[in-house]
């Protein structure tokens, strides 16, 4: 990828996860990014080319976040690795992550399917741990993560911490 498209990536995610996919145009990702709107066209086709650039970037990021997870054989690793997954992540990608959350208001888009492969784990270790409800347990940790990471994004005065700790003792992983 060249310095130029790094650069119209960047700025489109910066926009977006800020304003919206919806309220920001094209025009305004090219002057952000200090190219001509044309390039961004040329590059991406379109603004939701842009955007499957960036969500494609994220998809990889995603799945080194998890593959630890996933790949974990301890099942209170598992637990504890996923519990732990939203003070681990880079503030660096903040914008990143703010982007997956608007967009699952804005354009409707669920992460379910992309969450399958933890679920899975999830349900896995807690059935290994014998929880009377592995698959529920494992949807609540996955709706608490969801949680403490919508909190850590938006800035929340919520004790990020102090909850990751109240959920590695309550699950008893640490």
């Amino acid at each position: 990828m060249t310095e130029k498209q790094e650069k119209i990536l960047q700025a489109a995610l910066q926009l977006f996860a800020k304003e919206g996919y919806h309220a920001t145009s094209t025009s305004k990702v090219a002057k952000k990014a200090g190219v001509s709107e044309g390039l961004i066209f040329r590059h991406f086709g379109n603004k939701e080319g842009l955007l499957q650039a960036i969500l494609d970037e994220g998809e990889k990021k995603f799945k080194e976040l998890v593959v630890n997870i996933v790949m974990e054989s301890d099942p209170k690793g598992v637990i504890q690795k996923t519990i732990e997954m939203p003070v681990n992540i880079d503030k660096a990608d903040y914008d990143f992550w703010k982007l997956q959350f608007k967009l699952k208001w804005e354009l409707e888009v669920s992460g379910d399917k992309k969450m399958e492969p933890l679920h899975m784990a999830l349900t896995n270790a807690f059935r290994k741990l014998n929880y009377q409800h592995p698959e529920l347990e494992a949807s609540l940790l996955i709706l608490f993560i969801d949680g403490i990471g919508s909190a850590t994004l938006k800035g929340s005065s919520l004790n990020v911490n102090e909850l990751t700790q109240f959920l590695l003792h309550k699950y008893q992983v640490i």
